[in-house]
Formats: structure tokens, C-alpha cells, sequence
């Protein structure tokens, strides 16, 4: 699946949230249905060019993100298909009431495209680094979850999106991420990756830490002369159970990347399904119930243990445990 190597330092970045943008320009073009919402960050969230092209189909609330869910429960209801933008802790956080009650209850075609999630946002700090919208998010019933893993998989989720009827939820981020994956991949809604097949040890990685997690394992593997199973689950709901259990079935210990809380988050989702079905030791790495700060986003993985060389050195330490 994947078509790079994960250590290499020359791989192109580009960011999750630009996919988005590019994405809804093909789609713009292609289907008349499609409308924007926006609460006044067009420039970050990237819609401002869909805006510039379709103004009849764009519609910007200013700084009123509970209008902005509202208002596209309504297009859906008139037959379109909206896409819903503003920064993921005021999509998630300060209209989580309309998006339960006039979005998902009704189960409306909206699509919630939250960029700026996670500590990835950098330098606003904790105020706005939002690292409970999937627990929060999956909370909500028929509520489906994609955390894409790059550039191009953004670009695919958001097409899948589209084209999937009933409520979306799709993390975005700010940072430009390596990218995990050529143009030509579709993303499939409920499908995890295989980017590599091992035994022993399972590694489940989504967004953001997909490639951390990607480029750890092939540094461990020398360490431990053992293969790592790495997978991305660009889904975190509904989950991907049949190949989750399928490669954790081999495994001694599974551990999960995610950037956000561990408390409900995608770690949890893991382990939940894993005690009911597939007893397995997992390991949940991602935020240890902590807020974020501001920073540089090297610095932030570092500070968190969420980057590459941290998760060589954590997971090594507790392998050499067992």
C-alpha cells in the first residue's frame, strides 16, 4: 500500500487540510449538490478558493459555528450535500449540541470538516489544540470517524465522503505531513491499511502518527530482528474489526499512535474491541491525559513522545519487559 520509505528525510510534505481544499475543487466541478459552510477561516480551512469560484454555493456565517452546523442540516434536508469547515475545537467543541441534535439524531448527509486538530496546530497552544474531538465525536450514535493519513488519502476521504450518505466527521490538520501514499489510492470508509505484515507485534497507527509510527517500526525491526504488522486506520468508526482482529490474532502486544487523548480516543476504540473479542496486552500511545501547549510541532512530538525516535525508545523498553 504504502509507496515510500518512512525513514527516508526527502519524502514531499504536504498538509491534510490542502487536500481538503483540492478535493472539494474536483468535486465542485463535478456535482452541482456540493455546498461549502464556513465560519469565517476560509484562508485556513481552504475553502476559500471553492468560495471564489461557486459564490452561489459558498456561505460564510463569520465566527457562529452553531449557525454553520445548523444551516447545513437544513441543505441536507433540501437535498445537498454540505461540507461543514471551521477549526476542529469549535466544530467539535462549541456546536457539539446542534451537531448531536439536528445533525446526527436525524442522521442528516453533513459533512464536518475540522482542520487545525490535535497538538499539530502548534503555536496557538491548548486553547485551541483540540485532543478530545474523537472521543467526543464517537460518543455521537451513527457518527462515522475518518482521520486521514496524508495529503492524498485527505484528498480520497473527502471524495468517499461525499459520496457516503449519513453524517461525517473528518480530522484535518495544519502541519504538511510526509506523504504515506501516491494520488492514485481511493480511500474506503471502514477499511483499515496494511502498510506491513509481521507477527508478534502489531502496530495501529491513524492521521498524524501514521507515518511516526510507520517510520519507528522499520528502525525497531533492526533493534529486535522481529517484523512489525503496521496498520492505518484511516477509519475510526466504524472500526475496521475483521482486519484488526485478523493481524492482532499472531500478536503478543498491540499498540496504538493517535494524536489526541488516549482517555475515548482511537487507543480506546482498540482496546475495546480487543477485550470483547481478541484478548490482547495493548498499549495506547497518544496524549496521557494531558492538555497541549504551544510550540513548534517537532517540538511538541518530541515533548509528547509521539514522534519517531520516542516511540523507538518506549516501545523498545516495554517489548524487552514481556
Amino acid at each position: 500500500m504504502a509507496i515510500f520509505d518512512p525513514t527516508s528525510e526527502t519524502l514531499e510534505k504536504k498538509a491534510t487540510r490542502d487536500g481538503y481544499g483540492a478535493a472539494l475543487m474536483e468535486l465542485g466541478k463535478s456535482r452541482e449538490d456540493i455546498v461549502v459552510l464556513e465560519a469565517d477561516l476560509s484562508g485556513s480551512t481552504k475553502t476559500k478558493k471553492f468560495g471564489d469560484t461557486w459564490p452561489e454555493r459558498f456561505f460564510n456565517f463569520g465566527v457562529a459555528e452553531q449557525n454553520v452546523v445548523g444551516h447545513a442540516a437544513g441543505l441536507a434536508m433540501a437535498g445537498l450535500v454540505p461540507f461543514a469547515s471551521s477549526f476542529a475545537i469549535f466544530l467539535t467543541g462549541r456546536a457539539w449540541e446542534i451537531v448531536r441534535n439536528s445533525v446526527a439524531y436525524p442522521h442528516l448527509n453533513v459533512k464536518l470538516a475540522a482542520t487545525h486538530a490535535g497538538i499539530t496546530l502548534g503555536e496557538d497552544g491548548a486553547s485551541h489544540q483540540i485532543i478530545e474531538d474523537i472521543a467526543i465525536m464517537r460518543a455521537i450514535p451513527g457518527m462515522t470517524i475518518l482521520v486521514p493519513a496524508d495529503y492524498n488519502m485527505a484528498k480520497a476521504a473527502i471524495h468517499a465522503a461525499a459520496d457516503f450518505q449519513g453524517p461525517v466527521y473528518i480530522r484535518l490538520g495544519r502541519p504538511a505531513l510526509p506523504l504515506v501514499y501516491d494520488e492514485t489510492e481511493k480511500f474506503e470508509i471502514g477499511k483499515a491499511r496494511v502498510l506491513q505484515q509481521g507477527d508478534e507485534i502489531l502496530f495501529c497507527a491513524t492521521g498524524v502518527l501514521v507515518h511516526e509510527a510507520f517510520k519507528a517500526a522499520k528502525q525497531l525491526e533492526k533493534q529486535l530482528n522481529k517484523k512489525i504488522t503496521v496498520l492505518d486506520f484511516g477509519t475510526i468508526k466504524p472500526l475496521d474489526t475483521e482486519t484488526l482482529l485478523k493481524f492482532a490474532d499472531p500478536a503478543k502486544v498491540v499498540f496504538t499512535f493517535e494524536e489526541h487523548n488516549i482517555m475515548g480516543g482511537f487507543g480506546s476504540a482498540i482496546a475495546e474491541t480487543l477485550s470483547e473479542q481478541l484478548p490482547r496486552k495493548v498499549v495506547r500511545i497518544g496524549l496521557q491525559d494531558v492538555f497541549g501547549q504551544s510550540g513548534k510541532v517537532p517540538e511538541l512530538l518530541q515533548h509528547y513522545r509521539l514522534n519517531a525516535e520516542c516511540i523507538v525508545e518506549d516501545v523498545a523498553k516495554i517489548i524487552k519487559g514481556l
